[in-house]
């Protein structure tokens, strides 16, 4: 009798648990999924969000919001996605920002070498190098000898320490033989602007944001760090063709979620993103911005902790070579 009513109680659990499963499959498909942006809506990582977010939702049946987290270098925005549930409902996209954090801060409150999973590569893009237009010369090659001739007193536009726009100032410093003189901006549209004024004379920025000024001859495009010219920008010779092949580092993105996220739910995230980086649509956007996904064998969330790895190790040794001492994020 006990083990017939035993039988009777666990099937009919098993009834319910069946009958409750899709309302509760339902229910989790349906919570909505945020995209934390670091950066002020608009500019090149906001961009590249929004436009990736809303075909990830397609294939997520959920939807994607983005949330700007603006301030501290990015840390704000890290460590909103470090400390949020590790179910995946919480995604960071961020680039070098990220990476260099824990060799500019002291007030961190997570670690970033184990705070937060891979998820997958975003977008790929050279730096440019771009000049006010009164800098003397007929060509790159006359603009590069001119920064050579000025040395210190060629004063260099960033969008903050430890971005990538700062970071190719120190790797150019290093390569010519000079400390570059640096001005922190807030982003790279009060940098430009500054440029176009002739307020201060360059700024290493990602072909994202560059690419409109150059093209319409506001700014001189003087050196990309791409291994061949883009076809967008011809004229435009690479570092290597310039003589200095060791300024060599690209915008990338990546997202990431909490640690302790499921490899079930980084896997489906990862494939979202797969699907998003393979519509015709969105590959057309990106090149027009200047950028491209990664290869096909560089998406899957391995080959992105690699590389995470690797240049976490890159950055930290380019910010001690800059000389900038740690401080507090504000």
């Amino acid at each position: 009798m006990i083990n017939f009513f035993f039988g009777r109680a666990i099937a009919g659990l098993g009834l319910l648990i069946a009958a409750l499963s899709p309302q509760a499959h339902a229910q989790s498909s349906a919570r909505t999924v945020t995209l934390v942006v670091p950066f002020a809506a608009g500019g090149g990582t906001d961009t590249v969000a929004r436009l990736i977010g809303e075909r990830m939702s397609r294939t997520l049946g959920q939807t994607v919001i983005i949330e700007n987290v603006v301030g501290g270098g990015s840390t704000l925005a890290n460590d909103r996605v470090a400390r949020s549930a590790p179910d995946g409902t919480t995604i960071l996209i961020n680039h070098v920002a990220l990476l260099a954090a824990p060799s500019l801060f002291t007030n961190l409150r997570y670690d970033t070498k184990t705070a937060f999973e891979a998820v997958g590569l975003v977008n790929n893009a050279p730096m440019v190098l771009i000049g006010r237009k009164s800098i003397p010369g007929a060509g790159p090659k006359d603009f590069v000898d001119w920064i050579k001739a000025q040395r210190d007193k060629a004063n260099f536009a960033h969008g903050g320490l430890g971005t990538n726009s700062h970071l190719c100032a120190v790797m150019m410093g290093n390569v010519l033989g000079f400390k570059p003189t640096v001005a922190a901006y807030r982003g790279s549209a009060p940098a430009i602007s500054d440029l176009l004024a002739g307020q201060i004379d360059l700024l290493w920025d990602q072909v994202t944001n560059a690419l409109p000024q150059i093209q319409a001859g506001t700014l001189h495009g003087i050196a990309i760090t791409s291994p061949e010219r883009l076809e967008q920008l011809k004229d435009v010779p690479t570092t290597a063709e310039l003589g200095m092949p060791e300024v060599s580092y690209s915008m990338w993105h990546g997202l990431y979620v909490a640690k302790g996220t499921s490899r079930e739910t980084i896997g489906a995230l990862n494939s979202a993103l797969r699907a998003a980086l393979a519509d015709p649509t969105l590959l057309e956007k990106l090149k027009q911005l200047g950028t491209l996904p990664f290869p096909e064998n560089e998406l899957t969330p391995e080959a992105h902790a690699r590389l995470f790895a690797s240049d976490l190790t890159r950055v930290a040794k380019l910010v001690e070579s800059s000389g900038i001492k740690a401080s507090e994020a504000k």
